[in-house]
Order: structure tokens, then sequence, then C-alpha cells
């Protein structure tokens, strides 16, 4: 058997692989040559066997290769699909920003219109002034001037001004005068007969114009037919008083005959819509809203003449609160009586005009409130909802009930309506429908539709006029409609000035979130002043401030009148509560919380401590007193010190004790980070409150110069309000005394500095200056007073209580970055644990149950 056609079939191979030919092998001659050729043949076969696992590597690896560029080709078209997606929609983005831009640029423009409106106002009034200087002069300069004042100096000597000789005197004078008093008396002219309108000097019909928005925030609507007079002086009256927001005027002129035909050719730049034919005041409204461009629709009679602010408070109102569909104004006669603030309808339909031909300045007519009904003479809606409701209902037409059935549809759209006593206009009622309501066949008055409407009105809204009280039954719910809400009848010392100390910080963070929380709120400053700016702030609210002589004089009677509305008495300050806290008890059923701020006793003798005086020690023991006997008459407790909580409990005996932070947050800082850009120390309270007294005058004397030896840049800044000449004359290049700042600039501080600093050497209750602190987060140095009452405080900070461990922990932190971010971050996750409304609301819903 022979082998060489195998041989014969190899070289071809073997070659392309550079393997030796198997005649160039050498022979071994000590064996068989076909053993040999075997060999060679399985040599060979191992080497094809080796080339074709290769060759079969590299095409599995190529199959690969090739599957993963499928892979990313697969991903390549996945992403550029994304990619045309995001330039899609960035295209779309960028055509939106162009929008807005425009949009934006438009708002520019009318704030320009704005500024330079008020800009003309302000050097028109510079004018004024210069006149009145001139004229001024002259009378100082005048012989008459000169007399007078001789006069004036010889009854000044005769008759000191608030004497008892001056007031007799006075008093007899004011008699033969006719004159009662020297307050301004409101009068009753509501008798019959005679214009309202009539005025004793004739009007100058001068030509102006309104400014044009491209984007107006409110369109104005007023319906009008004749009465030019009125009509000019309506419209030149919102010209001089709407300011610091874009509007357009729309005219409706209702086909008139005199001269309002011809108004756009005396007043210019507003929306003049002359109707063919008479169509009524309710159509003549629902045509001429459909010309509005404004986020806001105001309908203003044209017996109207508003005041300064009528409009932009609107407007900030309901901006503030979404829920709001419909806000309107006080409306009050020309002779300065209250017309209505707010409406009330009774079961019947019937309505009153709450505080009609009362005292406007009264507080019940002052606050925020929801009503049922506003009168339609002045009027605020959102567009949209306008819309959505289809306008005034026209079964009312041609008026009378068309604004009260908008108050009830806007309601069951879910909205409210709501009355703003800031927005004041003068209306002269009666001018455009007279006041005969007879009803006359085949010739009904306008002013007949008032009781044709009303069966109307009557007969659409029966299931929701079922909810309504019997007429004049229960006006302290209805004239706010609080019926369905818990009221709290709050007592302090005098309305919160929350920017001035952490007590009266405290007690407005409450009263802020009693209202968010939907408690009817009625506050009571123990002196019955009206504070400013701060009783306006209550009242925009919605709460309603008790202020004056009258309730000052009568509140015992106010009280005991209302007794079966008041759920809760929120008292405040030992010596505040305790003038009220036992006629409450007996006469009322409410329920009493009390809370103190802190423990006035515990307070007096960690003074007493200090500084050994007796008296302290004594007036410890007479807080004490008092401070027990209210906390027993009270049902409850609040305090802010869980310190304190453990003392009422065990030490005075009661147990229904809650503790609630000193104050509240909806949002938290970040940690401070930037310490390397920031220095300087900080020190922040009132010295009203004597420990803050005492606190700065030992840091400045005990700590603060040892620390200026090792850190010779370090500046301390002092702020407080009412800072006494001992903490004034401390002023020099090291310490800085800002006194009072306002809250903007004390944020801006805590964000600044470096350092707080809090040495009280004794206190009672949480400090408002540590939770502050905590919330930015500064890190701070204190006394064991700064940090008592806190929760858990020690994970954050320990005390140092002697000079040399307040020098040493404000060396050792100052310049270690590392150390006060640490620290920063430790007190901001402690604000964000203890200090949250959340947790607060949580207390008031378990205290006010």
């Amino acid at each position: 058997m022979t082998k060489t056609p195998i041989l014969n079939i190899l070289p071809s191979v073997i070659m392309k692989n550079n393997t030796p030919t198997p005649g160039s092998l050498p022979i071994d001659n000590g064996r068989d040559p076909d053993n040999i050729a075997l060999h060679r043949v399985q040599m060979e076969l191992s080497l094809l066997k080796d080339d074709y696992k290769k060759l079969l590597g590299e095409y599995y690896q190529k199959k690969e290769f090739s599957a993963v560029q499928t892979l990313s080709i697969g991903a390549l078209k996945s992403s550029i699909d994304t990619l045309t997606q995001s330039i899609t929609t960035l295209t779309d983005k960028n055509n939106e920003m162009v929008n807005k831009q425009g949009g934006l640029d438009e708002d520019l423009a009318d704030k320009e219109i704005i500024i330079s409106e008020q800009n003309r106002k302000i050097h028109s009034l510079y004018q004024q002034i210069d006149v009145l200087n001139i004229k001024l002069s002259e009378i100082y300069a005048s012989e008459g001037w000169k007399l007078l004042s001789v006069y004036y100096g010889i009854r000044n000597r005769l008759l000191p001004q608030n004497s008892l000789r001056y007031k007799k005197v006075k008093n007899i004078v004011n008699r033969i005068r006719g004159k009662k008093n020297d307050n301004i008396v409101i009068q009753d002219h509501s008798g019959p007969g005679g214009n309202p309108y009539e005025r004793s000097a004739s009007t100058q019909f001068d030509p102006f114009e309104f400014p044009y928005f491209s984007d107006p925030k409110v369109s104005v609507i007023i319906p009008a037919y004749n009465g030019w007079e009125m009509n000019y002086l309506c419209l030149r009256s919102i010209k001089e008083n709407t300011e610091s927001l874009s509007y357009e005027v729309i005219f409706a002129d209702d086909a008139s005959t005199d001269e309002t035909r011809n108004i756009d050719q005396t007043i210019t730049r507003i929306v003049h819509i002359r109707n063919e034919q008479n169509l009524g005041f309710l159509r003549n409204c629902n045509h001429a809203a459909s010309f509005a461009r404004g986020e806001y629709l105001h309908f203003l009679n044209n017996d109207t003449e508003v005041t300064p602010g009528w409009l932009s408070s609107l407007v900030t109102l309901m901006e503030k609160d979404k829920t709001i569909g419909m806000a309107g104004s006080k409306l009050v006669y020309p002779d300065g009586r209250l017309q209505e603030a707010g409406g009330i309808i009774w079961q019947d339909a019937s309505g009153w005009n709450y505080g009609h031909k009362q005292d406007p300045e009264a507080p019940e007519f002052n606050y925020v409130k929801e009503v049922d009904y506003i009168s339609g003479a002045s009027i605020m809606i959102r567009t949209d909802l306008w819309k959505k409701l289809g306008g005034f209902d026209e079964r009312y037409a041609p008026a009378y009930f068309e604004d009260t059935d908008l108050a009830f549809s806007v309601r069951k759209e879910g909205y409210k309506v709501v009355y703003q006593p800031l927005s004041v206009v003068r209306h002269f009622e009666g001018f455009s429908h007279g006041t005969d309501q007879t009803v006359q066949p085949g010739k009904p008055s306008i002013k007949s539709y008032q009781q044709v409407n009303a069966l109307k009105f009557l007969e659409k809204w029966s299931v929701e006029l079922d909810k309504q009280f019997p007429n004049a039954v229960n006006p302290f719910w209805t004239r706010d409609r609080s019926k369905d809400k818990k009221t709290i009848v709050v007592i302090d010392h005098y309305v919160p000035h929350f920017d001035k100390d952490a007590g009266s910080r405290n007690t407005f963070q409450l009263l802020r979130l009693f209202v968010q929380l939907g408690y009817n709120v009625k506050f009571i400053g123990d002196n019955f002043y009206k504070h400013e700016p701060y009783t306006t702030v209550l009242q925009q609210m919605g709460i309603e401030v008790l202020y004056g002589e009258y309730y000052r004089d009568n509140l015992s009677s106010w009280i005991e009148q209302n007794n079966k509305y008041i759920d809760f008495f929120y008292i405040n300050r030992p010596h505040i509560s305790i003038k009220y806290i036992d006629f409450i008890r007996e006469k009322t059923n409410a329920k009493i919380v009390y809370f103190g701020h802190d423990l006035h006793f515990i307070r007096e003798r960690h003074q007493y401590e200090i500084e050994k005086d007796p008296v302290l020690l004594a007036s410890a023991e007479e807080w004490k007193k008092t401070e027990t006997r209210l906390i027993r008459q009270s049902d409850t407790i609040l305090t802010l010190s869980c310190d304190e909580k453990e003392i009422i409990e065990k030490e005075i005996g009661h147990s229904n004790v809650h503790t609630m932070p000193a104050f509240s947050y909806s949002r938290f800082n970040e940690p401070a980070a930037d310490f390397d850009q920031r220095k300087d120390l900080l020190f922040v309270g009132g010295f009203g409150h004597k420990p803050n007294l005492d606190a700065v005058l030992w840091f400045t004397q005990q700590v603060f110069p040892t620390v200026r030896q090792e850190l010779k840049d370090i500046r301390l800044v002092i702020v407080g309000s009412n800072a006494p000449e001992e903490v004034t004359r401390l002023a020099s290049p090291s310490i800085e005394v800002r006194g009072y700042v306002s809250d903007e600039d004390l944020a801006n501080l805590y964000r600044n500095v470096k350092m707080v600093v809090i040495p009280l050497r004794y206190g009672a209750g949480v400090k408002g200056k540590t939770v502050e602190a905590m919330y930015y987060g500064v890190p701070f140095v204190t006394t064991r007073f700064g940090i008592e009452g806190l929760q858990n405080i020690n994970q954050v900070a320990t005390g140092k209580d002697t000079a040399e461990q307040f020098v040493a922990e404000i060396l050792e932190l100052y310049n270690n970055n590392d150390k006060l971010q640490e620290f920063s971050r430790k007190e901001v996750e402690y604000a964000r644990k203890y200090l949250s409304e959340e947790n607060v609301n949580n207390i008031i819903s378990e205290v006010f149950s």
C-alpha cells in the first residue's frame, strides 16, 4: 500500500504556510519509511488543525466585531433620533423664549410707562410743594402772622394747652360756635330729595390722556349712559390714582345723548365703545367685556371716584391667593359715611350692605374677608373665570342682582369672593337709576327691577339660600362667612412688631399659621392702638384687629355678646394675661390656651444668681404666683422650652403642656460653605429685653478684648432695636452698633458674617437669636442660656459659660473653615428636623381641635 498520492497533495497547502516540504525533512535511516511518512502527515495535519483553529477564531472575532458594529450603528441611529428630538424641543423652547422675550419687552415698556407716570406725579407734587412753601413764606412774613404769633404767645402763657383752664375756655367757645367736639362727625344726609352728586365748584373739563400699555394687567370697564360731568370726574380720578400696574380703560357708552358721546375728544387713549342703541347696564357690561385684553376685569360704575391704591390693592390680593375668584372695594358715600363693607345675603334673598352709614375706619370694616357678595359698583374678576361663567346672567337684564348672582356663581366654581378694605371707592349711589322702586304696569323704573330680580335670584339659588341664615341672625358669622370655622381670639400686649423682637415675630408667625389652617382669627392688643404698618399687615392676612376707644371701653361687652361664637382664647405674656383670665373663665365657655413665651420667675431667679440683688428674688416669687395662677386656670399651656415643660408639669402641676418651636419655616437654607469669604461676629437682640443688654456689656468687656488680641482684624456687629446709650457708646472701629435693621438687612448680615455670639448670662425659654442662627446655618458660640430648652441641642453645640471658655471657642472656630462647615451642616439638619411648619401645624391642630 503506497502513500504517495497523499504526499503529492500536501505541498501546495504546506507552502502557503511556509512549512518545509517533506523532501526537505531529514531522513531517519533507522526507521521504516512508511512510519516516517505517516509521522510527517500527522505533523502536517496537526499544523493544518492549528491553522483551522486560528482561522475559526479570526472568523468569530470578526463576526463578534460585526455584531458590535451593528449594535453601535443602532445606538448611533438612536442617538441621532434622540438628538433630532432634542433639537426639535430646543427649537420649540427657543421659539417659546423668543415669544416670552417679546412679552417681557412689552412688560418692560409698560413698566417704563408706569415709572414715567409716577415721576410725572412726583414732579407735579414737588411743584405744588414749592408753591405752598412760597405761600407759607408770604404768610410768615405778613403783618397778620406777626400779630397772630403775639396772640398765640399771650394765649399760651395765660391758657397753657391741655390745662384745665384751657379746656374749660375751649368748651365755652365751642358751645358758642355750636361745635360739639374736635372730632370729625359723620352726619346723616340721607333725607329725601336733593342730588347727592351736587358739587360746590364747577368742573373744568381739561383734556388729558391715559397711558397706553401693550399688555394690560387689568381692563377697567365703565358702563355709562349720559352724565358727562360725572363720567369725566370718574375717569380723571382713575388717571390720578392708578399707579404701579398696567391697565386699560374701556368706556362703554350706552348710546348717550349728551357730551359723553364725544368723550374721546377730551379724554384720549381710552377704548371708547359706543352702542348704536341702549343695551341697558347688564348687556352693556357683557358687550364691553368682549373687548378686554387684561388678565383681570374690573367693573366700575360711572357714578364713582376712586382713591389711591384702589386698583393695585385688589390685584395684589388676587395675585397672592389664587383661590380668590372675585374681589371688591370698600364703598363710601361722598359725605364720608360707609356704604358697604361687603354684602350679606339671607335665606329669603334679602340683603344687607354690611356697615351701611357707619364709620368706614372702624376695625370691623377694615380686614380682608370672604363675603356673600360685593356690590357691582366696583368688582374685579379673573378674565378666564368670567368667560367660563358667560358673564352676567342676562335673566337679570337690564340691572340688579347680576352682581350677587355672579358672586354665587364664582363660589359654585370653587373660588372665594373677597372684600378688600384698602380699595376705597366713593360712590354717588342713585345717580344712574334713581331710588324709586315702584313697579308700574307697562312702565317699570330701572330701580323697580330690584324686586323683580330678587324673585328670579331666589328661584335660581334656592338650594344655596337654604344654607344661609334667616334675616339678621348671627351677623358675627355672616359678615365674613365664618360659621364653619373655629374662632380664636388672640390677646397680646400690642399688635406684633414682627421686625423688632423675637416675641413679636413668634406671635406673628403663629397668627399667620392660624389663618393658613382656616381659623377665624380676632386680635386684641392690650393698648388698643392701631400700630402701623403692623395692623394693616394683620388685616390684609384676614385678621380682625380690635383697636380704638370703643373696644377699649367696651371689650367686656363685646366678649359677652359674642361668647357663643368664640371657641378659644389664646393669651400671651403673664403681665397681660392676668388682666383677662378671670373674666374669660367666668363669662365665656371658650377654652383658654396660655403661652407665656418664657417663665419669668425662672428668668429672674437666674438674674439673681448673677447680680445677687434680693429685690430680684422677691420679684421672682411674685412672678411665680402670677404664672402659677395663669397656668392652673388655663386649659392648655404652650411653651417654647422642653425644660420649662418639665418645670410646669412637676413644679406647678399642669398635665396638658405642649412644646412649640420659637420660629417655624416652610423652606430651609443649605449649609454655608463660603466661610473663607466671610468675616466678623454678630450679636442680635432687642434691648427692651434686659438679658440682651447684660450679654452685650459682658461680652464687650470680658470676652472681645481678648479675642482681639489674637484676631487683630475681627469686628463685632451689634443689631437690636431700642439700643440704650450704654450700647451706642460702644461704637468704635472694631464694634459697629447698627441698632434696628430691616428683615432684609438682617438676612444679609447672617449671609455675610462668619459667626454669631450669644453671650446670655441669664434668661428663660428658647432664644429666637439661636433659632435664627441655625436657620441661616451660621455657627454660633453661646452660653448654656442661649441653648436652653431646645430639644437635643447638644448634638449641635454646648454652652460656654466663662469668659475663658467663650474666648477659646471663638478662636478655635473662627479660622477653621472645615469646622465651621461641619457646624453649619449640623445646624441646618437640626432646623429641618425640629423647626418645620409641619411640626407647628400638627401642634396647632392638636391643641385647637
